[in-house]
């Protein structure tokens, strides 16, 4: 039975069998890659910790014992305490909450602001084009983190701002990938044929052309958290994120820089969490990257 001939039943079902489909070959392309496994495995350890940060964590992490203060790891203390006796493995763990939550708002606020602007730009064209894209590149003209660091002044330090921050610095990359697939997909048959049976541009832009640029945008976002979660712990560092006593792994790494030749570990064991985290993101991406591209084999 050819696709023309089929009923609207038959239609959506035909439909749903090829998502479901397109869905195993990605994950087939996805799972052969082992890098990408590996940073997968990392990521859910590393989402699971966050979820379970209340339950996993051995101590208190504001709770301060100086009788304990700068202890190196021990049985008791499986990765040492700070310079307040803080247990450092109970803050890393409530800190990947933190940071979580700050790539995904970060990566929320730009891909809200981004992702429309992009769209509605290319397909207008025009004035609006011109007015959208040089606003995206005067905010390309700072490096990420001066921009971000210009927002928190204006705005304040704080975590909350600091997310605010690191999600304008990351909207031009949104803004001018949409813009781009927009463009070439806005001049495909199948966007002149929705104009010809009536379609409103508001139809043919968010239900039409949309839907075939979201997965480079997911790989983007993908690789956009990882960079929300650097760019925030290197605003802690510099006392611009999240304010003591929270558990940010940025302003702990910042607190045990003074620490560095008698309790290394201070600093070290955040470091540590962050790197890992990033490379997990990263990993993933890129293998979202290659599992999403039809050229793959």
């Amino acid at each position: 039975m050819s696709e023309t001939s089929m009923t609207i039943g038959e239609k959506t079902e035909y439909v749903q069998v090829r998502s479901v489909g397109e869905l195993h070959l990605v994950w087939y392309r996805f799972k052969r890659n082992r890098l990408a496994l590996a940073g997968l495995v990392a990521l859910a350890a590393f989402i699971a910790s966050a979820s379970l940060a209340p339950i996993i964590s051995p101590y208190d992490p504001l709770k301060m014992n100086l009788e304990n203060n700068l202890a190196l790891p021990s049985q008791d203390y499986f990765l040492g305490t700070d310079e307040l006796g803080r247990d450092i493995l109970s803050r890393i763990i409530h800190g990947a909450q933190i940071s979580l939550i700050i790539g995904l708002v970060s990566v929320g606020v730009a891909f809200a602001i981004g992702v429309p602007s992009g769209a509605v730009a290319a397909y207008k064209g025009g004035w609006s084009d011109s007015l959208v894209m040089r606003l995206m590149d005067i905010l390309l003209s700072f490096p990420p983190i001066l921009l971000a660091i210009v927002v928190i002044t204006a705005l304040g330090p704080g975590l909350f701002n600091a997310m605010i921050a690191v999600g304008i610095s990351l909207v031009p990359i949104y803004a001018r990938l949409t813009r781009g697939m927009v463009l070439h997909f806005k001049e495909q048959e199948f966007v002149e044929a929705a104009r010809m049976v009536g379609a409103s541009d508001i139809r043919i832009l968010f239900r039409h052309i949309m839907p075939n640029c979201m997965a480079p945008i997911i790989v983007q976002s993908t690789l956009n958290i990882a960079s929300a979660i650097l760019s925030a712990a290197a605003l802690g560092f510099l006392g611009l994120g999240a304010q003591p006593p929270t558990p940010e792994w940025g302003a702990m790494l910042s607190k045990g820089r003074v620490y560095l030749r008698a309790a290394p570990h201070i600093s070290t064991f955040p470091g540590i969490a962050i790197m890992l985290t990033v490379l997990a993101f990263n990993m993933v991406g890129d293998g979202l990257r290659d599992a999403l591209d039809p050229r793959m084999t």
